[in-house]
């Protein structure tokens, strides 16, 4: 191997990182971006595990006016010692520097002792300006670094603090936040969002709004969130999310990037496996690779890829919209499930309270998450443009996968869905009819099944389940002979297994229908638009055909005559 470094799995501290020989992907440019760029304020959304928190130490380390003599080394090297901006900048700011990446609670109480915790903390580490404050500025400071404060003197403790450190050093202030909407998150699932709005509305306009001791503030997070007014009246901030190009290649890695570190392992030949694993963001115009993955597979002795990324939250957000979203939403997920693209408007501002209401917000908080990314710009659309959206790579495809199993068997015992699949592979179409039958009496609301259009909610809770048959390719609304087939399954590597054809109806009772007249008229349209072709130019000759009827909550199959 021609590297022997460590590779920085979970360090997300540059003084850490750099001092501990570990391998690190020189991103230092980075705070000459940030020195140069013309907004005084600068917010940052980006992916979790992106590279946010390690970035905002770096800036930490150059700006803060410690005297200890080996930080300068840190940057030894880095390209951004050769920048014009490292003399000048280096070592010459009071830095304010904190990270809500784990302010995660359950109530209100617990979040508000998080928060204090996180700002008292901050004002024991410039104790030592005390001894310039006045006697009622003293006593202020004292409540916040001891922790004695009500909720409510926090608000402004962050434009206080800047001040007082101007006054000390009579030099401008840095302030950095990260993972800023972390908290919000967790307030909005657990129902206290309205509080927290508040506090940190106050709390950030505090800091960057009118702020005349403010140098630079830096705020990174997930998603931007505007339009609760958290930034409202900042007319110094830049807002850079992955569609904009600036920026773009400050988080995560590059194809040259990973090029340089696989060479570096001597993984070169595994190029083509880690772009179909973690490759497929787009940040601004450049392509970007989720480096958490990256990182954790070359560290790994085998070198397999797994979903690394999947496994570092419990993607409690998608698994609710899944759970609770309406059938447009849901039959996306089944066009991306089979590896299409969705079109769709992306707003750039998130608004929580109207994330089940809109799915506009849902598909926006999705793309600036991470969990898909944009294939295709289209044309302008009311407030911005239009995209084509699709699954990035395959371990978000996994991500899905799992959701929505888990979702099942959350909703119906496991074993008895391992007990429906085997039935329908086995063709014992009886015992698969009374088990799906309960799936859907048990797991499909009146709400869902009495919509127009019930047919595609039908179609979207089948392939929901058969997603865990890893074996059989699942073909749904593709075109087969003469039309397009509900669901077909195929078996990936055995031509010999059995080929088995589904079409859907719901009876429609205004037509006065029945089920055996439904059917029959399932499986006729079977025949008569020769689904079966496809099977057949592909090598296959055991198909099956089988009409799927439902009627409300109750479900009848029947198979076709070969």
């Amino acid at each position: 191997m021609k590297n022997k470094k460590k590779l920085p799995i979970g360090i997300s501290d540059f003084k850490k990182l750099i001092e501990g020989n570990y391998y690190f992907v020189d991103k230092s440019l980075f705070i000459e971006e940030i020195i140069e760029d013309s907004a005084e304020v600068i917010l940052l959304p980006r992916p979790r595990r992106f590279g946010k928190t390690l970035n905002l130490s770096m800036l930490r380390y150059f700006f803060e006016n410690k005297e200890v003599d080996d930080i300068k080394n840190l940057y030894s090297g880095l390209k951004i010692e050769k920048s014009n901006v490292f003399d000048k900048h280096f070592g010459k700011y009071p830095v304010i520097y904190f990270t809500f990446k784990d302010m995660k609670f359950s109530n209100f109480e617990d979040m508000k002792n998080g928060i204090k915790w996180l700002i008292s903390n901050e004002f024991r580490s410039h104790r030592n300006i005390k001894t310039s404050l006045d006697k009622e500025d003293n006593k202020y400071f004292e409540i916040i670094e001891k922790n004695e404060g009500a909720f409510a003197d926090y608000h402004q403790s962050l434009v206080f603090l800047s001040q007082k450190l101007y006054e000390f050093y009579n030099q401008k202030v840095v302030i950095l936040i990260d993972e800023y909407d972390t908290p919000i998150q967790s307030s909005f699932y657990n129902g206290y969002y309205d509080e927290l709005i508040s506090f940190m509305r106050n709390l950030l306009s505090g800091a960057y709004k009118d702020n005349s001791y403010l140098f630079k503030g830096v705020i990174t997070g997930i998603l931007r969130i505007s339009k609760e007014s958290i930034f409202s009246g900042l007319n110094n901030i830049g807002v850079y999310t992955i569609l904009r190009p600036e920026y773009s290649d400050r988080f995560g890695l590059t194809e040259r990037e990973i090029k340089e570190m696989l060479s570096d392992f001597d993984l070169n030949e595994k190029y083509d496996e880690i772009s179909n694993w973690y490759n497929g963001y787009i940040f601004g115009n450049k392509v970007i690779y989720n480096p958490w993955s990256l990182i954790n597979y070359v560290a790994s002795l085998d070198h397999e890829p797994r979903p690394y990324w999947a496994n570092t939250s419990s993607n409690s957000i998608i698994k609710d919209l899944v759970k609770s979203s309406g059938l447009g939403f849901r039959k996306s997920i089944e066009l991306l499930l089979r590896n299409e693209a969705i079109e769709t408007e992306l707003d750039e501002n998130i608004v929580f309270p109207e994330l089940k209401n809109k799915e506009i917000y849902i598909y926006s908080l999705l793309f600036f998450s991470g969990y898909l990314k944009y294939v295709e710009r289209l044309g302008k659309a009311d407030d911005g443009y239009s995209y084509r959206l699709s699954i990035p790579n395959k371990e978000t495809y996994f991500i899905y996968k799992s959701i929505i199993s888990s979702w099942i068997e959350e909703s119906f015992e496991n074993n008895r869905l391992k007990i429906m699949l085997k039935s329908l592979i086995n063709l014992d179409i009886k015992i698969f009819e009374k088990i799906f039958s309960e799936f859907v009496r048990d797991t499909l609301s009146y709400f869902d099944v009495n919509k127009r259009n019930e047919e595609a909610v039908y179609q979207a809770f089948l392939l929901g389940l058969l997603i865990n048959l890893n074996d059989y390719e699942i073909v749904s609304n593709k075109e087969a002979g003469y039309g397009r087939v509900d669901i077909m399954l195929l078996h990936k590597t055995d031509k010999n297994k059995p080929v088995i054809i589904m079409e859907l109806k719901t009876i429609d009772e205004f037509e006065e229908e029945t089920k055996e007249n439904s059917l029959e008229s399932a499986l006729k349209q079977i025949k008569n638009k020769e689904y079966e072709s496809q099977a057949k130019n592909r090598g296959y000759s055991d198909i099956h055909k089988f009409g799927v009827v439902f009627d409300g909550k109750r479900v009848w199959i029947k198979e076709g005559k070969n």
